[in-house]
């Protein structure tokens, strides 16, 4: 009635089976990278195991993958909330936006910087970071309880601690009033490192550092620690994976660290 034989039925059940038992080791190979990433996407996984799917013969497409994912109830589901740090009415100098139509062309050419809540269940914390625009790598983090200017250029201690080449850069950063401060301030001058602030409210003038902001928060410090001594170290152990493991769809897969180390053939000058 359907126009199968009974060959043709059979061997369609045994190619199911041989299918089920091949995307059955997929799993723990997925598993194992989400220890270290609980919330990576599926483009990035696709692109950690390629090499491991075909040394171990299993034969899938990323699309594949995601529907795998999908019947596995795994994919990864985005999460959207907004809470303001930013207060940006103060008396405090502004500077303007030096690079809102630029681009960054090598490592530590501009720093970016912000500051984000997170929570445990002794109270609210701060942590400030400080990325470079290019790598994306943080090169400098630090978590408090408050958002003052001392706790927050202690991030900005770090990296510059942390750079590897010493010329010229300009650091970015939302208007609040600790990137405004006399403190972060004098920071920058002491280094030579000119001020570079968002146009009023505009959050997307600092997109990379709410960005990194976000993979952190969604990707990593999904669930809420106990106390602040726990969450500075799952923040330490967070960072070093970010940086030296998880692949960047806008670096061509790879990662920020590996970016940031990689010799360039020649360095353009900062304008």
């Amino acid at each position: 009635m359907f126009e199968i034989s009974r060959q043709g039925f059979y061997q369609s059940i045994k190619r199911e089976e041989a299918r089920r038992a091949e995307r059955s080791k997929i799993k723990p190979l997925i598993v194992q990278i989400r220890m270290q990433m609980p919330r990576i996407g599926t483009r990035k996984l696709y692109y950690l195991l390629k090499d491991e799917f075909n040394g171990r013969g299993i034969k899938i497409g990323r699309d594949a993958l995601f529907d795998y994912l999908r019947s596995e109830s795994m994919l990864i589901k985005p999460k959207k909330n907004y809470t303001k740090t930013t207060n940006s009415k103060h008396w405090l100098r502004k500077h303007p936006n030096l690079i809102k139509d630029a681009k960054a062309m090598h490592p530590e050419q501009y720093f970016v910087s912000d500051i984000t809540y997170i929570k445990s269940r002794e109270r609210t914390h701060y942590l400030s970071l400080v990325t470079d625009a290019f790598s994306r790598k943080i090169m400098g983090y630090h978590l408090s309880d408050d958002m003052s200017a001392e706790n927050v250029v202690k991030a900005l201690t770090m990296a510059i601690k942390n750079r590897i080449t010493s010329g010229p850069m300009i650091h970015h950063s939302d208007r609040g009033l600790q990137y405004c401060s006399t403190v972060y301030q004098s920071k920058l001058e002491e280094q030579g490192i000119k001020a570079s602030m968002t146009d009023g409210y505009d959050c997307y003038q600092n997109a990379i550092a709410e960005r990194i902001n976000g993979i952190l928060k969604h990707e990593f410090l999904m669930y809420k620690c106990n106390t602040r001594k726990e969450l500075e170290k799952l923040i330490k152990q967070s960072i070093n994976v970010y940086n030296n493991l998880r692949p960047h769809l806008s670096l061509n897969m790879k990662t920020p660290n590996f970016i940031h180390n990689k010799k360039p053939e020649k360095l353009p000058s900062l304008v």
